[in-house]
């Protein structure tokens, strides 16, 4: 059964939402604050995580940069803060979606349904544990850069970015595309955001930043990544 984790620490949503997730078919449980909902996580290791920002203990946004370090399990974050800057602090510590409170509970489960078939996809994907370029180890299982044996430091959206773009060698996004495959539908912020991604992991991989051999900007259309 697919298991849902909440980590909310008002208990009628709480309610609210394992009510709905169970008769969706989910196994769902539940925490209220960050600490706990930590440990529950790396427990019961969910196949999707709901989770609050303002959490006693532990925050939200903690709890998640915890956790990146060790799982790329999805997360939604539910908070009640409509700042342009929470939510780009929220996706750039790794999360999956950002749903404003209050939300509505249809259009809730339609996202966890939209992530989990995401998931699913991947997981299914043959892809390999490990894509050398240069004199680069982009290694999957440890979400990590590595020249040599030395690990190149990434913010969590540029080793995401880097990611998707090396599975896809040779194939050109818009900048639209990335936005909506790899910091969500629900990311406010504008295209210019993807640029800025890319001049900081030029600034990593490439030899020569102003002339890039891996991450090929195409003119008038988006970027590519070449081996």
């Amino acid at each position: 059964m697919t298991s849902v984790l909440v980590v909310e620490d008002e208990a009628s949503l709480t309610e609210t939402l394992r009510f709905n997730l169970e008769r969706e078919g989910y196994d769902v449980h539940t925490a209220a604050d960050g600490a706990a909902g930590l440990s529950l996580a790396r427990s019961v290791q969910p196949d999707l995580i709901l989770l609050d920002v303002m959490l006693p203990v532990l925050s939200g946004t903690e709890m998640l940069r915890r956790l990146r370090r060790e799982s790329d399990v999805p997360v939604l974050l539910l908070t009640a803060r409509t700042a342009q800057s929470d939510r780009v602090q929220g996706l750039d510590l790794g999360a999956d979606d950002y749903v404003t409170k209050p939300f509505s509970v249809v259009e809730l489960l339609a996202r966890v349904r939209a992530h989990l078939r995401r998931r699913a996809s991947a997981v299914e994907a043959v892809e390999p544990a490990a894509i050398h370029f240069g004199a680069f180890t982009l290694d999957r299982a440890r979400r990590q850069l590595r020249r040599g044996e030395a690990v190149v430091p990434l913010r969590p959206k540029e080793y995401e970015l880097l990611a998707y773009l090396s599975r896809h060698p040779g194939q050109t996004f818009t900048r639209d595309q990335l936005l909506n495959d790899v910091w969500g539908i629900s990311f406010a912020g504008g295209t210019r955001t993807v640029d800025v991604h890319v001049r900081w992991l030029r600034q990593k991989i490439e030899q020569d930043p102003a002339r890039p051999r891996h991450l090929i900007t195409v003119r008038g259309a988006g970027y590519r990544f070449e081996m």
